[in-house]
């Protein structure tokens, strides 16, 4: 029988030896990866929240250049994520391709230390009356270490969480209970770390009137180092996984071959398909199932009279089920940009409203961008209290070593990003009708606790569902790709949100020449009317939800031959 593993690389790993595998890998070998993930957001998301307020106040942005400058900036990072994610799958180890794209970043913040140190490589008052000030040769140096940045960071995302997947065997079952909670400690790694970097680094750098930005980004840019040498001093203790060739050219197969079959009748019985027997083939990964969507691709597993089985005539069922995975991925991606688009408010204007009210806790002056600190707490609690104490339960009832399914996780997070949306209008309201009423005595900061409190717990369920779900459901050969499209829907969301300031404000001028419900006089958030911006999001959040609820009840999950049932056959045993 044609060996389609041997002949393809699809999923074979040469030389693989599961005696010696077995002895690497676990919670031991994550560990450093937590280690990265803390540290290398410490500063990643102290910049996220606070960049805002260094464009406007240290570069003299404009209001809205500034807040499409940092969403441009976070879109790029996260889209960047599938270069890293294509090149740890087709070419360079998952390993390898963390360090490469990790110096690129730790050199990008680098650059950003000295630009914010060197006078002559900033604007200097009075500011120039543009939108951005920044041009000429300080233009081209700053531009170049943003982009340097957004490469870097979004190049090690994109082959970092598969990275830490890798150490756990879905086929174990104590095992493949591991890889379900891997996911959440990653999300806790990178909470802790941000909870640090959006108070201690975020009041490094605003400290003395906006004057020390240079110590901020310092400070990230040795966290970064030093998490970077951690996971290299880890790497006797990991499973790294030999890449397996273009996960593009299998699935152009699939597509090629189905063009080619397409007069050809379905087989009474899916038995019928193509197949190669899992004793017979090298491939440590297991065959998957039939599944009856996306039936015109079945065409690609027939295979004709008089044709000998090979590469580019025939493909095996697994390899087109593998292809319909990744075509059922594609409306869970668009129908979570929404929730992204939301959060990028939460980074732009929810920190500018911060900044126009009363930051003092006591005698204590709390920077505006340390406020998501509140969310971040939450989370740190929350997140061993879900893993720890809610899965288990749930695992009783459901048999799923995750407890719910990632889908399910991910619906909970897009009903409560639209409650967030919801509240941060009415608190836009309260805080700018007290600062119209007397502009010295505003609300207190604290009240945006309240949206970003609930969008952080939104963001606990989205953004682990998603990981976890890309990564079960890639085919074998592409979970460093396939992991990626979470980052996909982050970047489009940022993409969307730049997009929407540029058509609210648009639409909303009039035609005598008025300002946008965005455009600040004077970077004042009383002269707009971020309230009413609020509330469209809020709606256009509840309509999206319902356009996720269809994708995701229509969603038919990968079924691997049991691999992924491991876990839950033990726990029928056990609990």
């Amino acid at each position: 029988m044609y060996n389609h593993a041997k002949q393809g690389g699809e999923d074979a790993e040469p030389g693989y030896n599961t005696s010696k595998i077995k002895q690497k890998g676990g919670f031991k070998a994550t560990s450093f990866i937590y280690a990265l993930v803390a540290l290398e957001n410490m500063g990643l998301i102290a910049n996220m929240v606070s960049l805002v307020l260094y464009f406007l106040h240290k570069l003299y942005f404009h209001l809205p250049e500034a807040v499409n400058t940092l969403t441009n900036l976070m879109g790029s990072t996260f889209l960047l994520s599938v270069v890293g994610g294509f090149i740890s799958d087709t070419y360079i180890n998952r390993f390898n391709t963390c360090l490469i794209f990790g110096t690129i970043e730790v050199l990008a913040l680098a650059m950003m230390t000295y630009q914010a140190h060197t006078k002559s490589l900033l604007p200097q008052l009075p500011p120039c009356n543009k939108g951005s000030c920044m041009d000429g040769g300080m233009g081209v140096y700053f531009y170049a270490s943003l982009s340097l940045l957004a490469f870097g960071a979004g190049g090690v995302k994109g082959a970092l969480p598969a990275l830490g997947a890798d150490q756990f065997d879905r086929r174990d079952p104590k095992q493949a209970k591991g890889l379900a909670s891997y996911f959440n400690w990653l999300l806790l790694s990178a909470v802790s770390g941000a909870a640090i970097g959006v108070t201690f680094i975020v009041y490094v750098a605003t400290n003395k009137n906006n004057q020390n930005w240079w110590k901020g980004f310092l400070i990230s840019t040795l966290g970064a180092f030093v998490g970077y040498v951690l996971l290299a001093i880890g790497k006797p203790f990991y499973r790294i996984e030999i890449p397996r060739g273009s996960p593009l050219v299998r699935i152009a197969e699939v597509i090629v071959v189905a063009v080619k079959n397409r007069r050809l009748s379905h087989l009474e019985s899916p038995s019928e398909l193509y197949e190669v027997n899992e004793k017979d083939s090298e491939s440590i990964a297991a065959n998957v199932a039939h599944t009856k969507q996306f039936r015109w691709l079945d065409k690609a597993a027939i295979l004709p009279e008089n044709t000998e089985p090979a590469r580019w005539k025939v493909c095996t069922v697994t390899q087109v089920e593998e292809t319909k995975v990744l075509i059922r991925m594609l409306p869970i991606i668009g129908s979570t940009i929404i929730m992204n688009t939301c959060m990028a408010q939460l980074q732009t204007f929810s920190v500018q409203q911060g900044y126009q009210m009363n930051p003092k806790l006591g005698s204590f002056k709390v920077p505006a961008p340390s406020i998501p600190v509140i969310p971040l707490l939450f989370m740190v609690v929350l997140i061993p209290v879900y893993d720890k104490i809610f899965v288990p339960f749930a695992r009783k009832f459901t048999k799923k070593p995750s407890g719910i399914t990632q889908l399910q996780r991910v619906g909970v997070g897009l009903v409560l990003s639209a409650l967030s949306m919801s509240i941060a209008a009415v608190v836009e309201v309260k805080r700018r009708k007290q600062s119209l009423k007397n502009p010295f005595q505003p609300i207190s900061l604290f009240w945006l606790s309240f949206q970003y409190g609930i969008f952080g717990i939104a963001d606990m369920f989205t953004l682990v569902g998603l990981l976890e779900f890309f990564y079960k459901e890639a085919p074998a050969g592409m979970k460093s790709l396939s992991t990626s499209f979470t980052w996909i829907s982050l970047s489009f969301g940022y993409f969307l949100s730049s997009t929407l300031v540029d058509i609210i404000n648009s639409a909303t001028r009039g035609g005598g020449g008025g300002r946008g419900w965005l455009e600040a006089v004077q970077q004042n958030l009383d002269t707009t009317k971020l309230n009413l911006f609020y509330w469209f999001l809020a709606v256009l959040s509840v309509l999206n939800f319902f356009h996720y609820l269809f994708w995701a009840v229509w969603y038919k999950y990968k079924n691997d031959g049991g691999a992924g049932d491991a876990a839950a056959a033990a726990t029928n045993g056990k609990e």
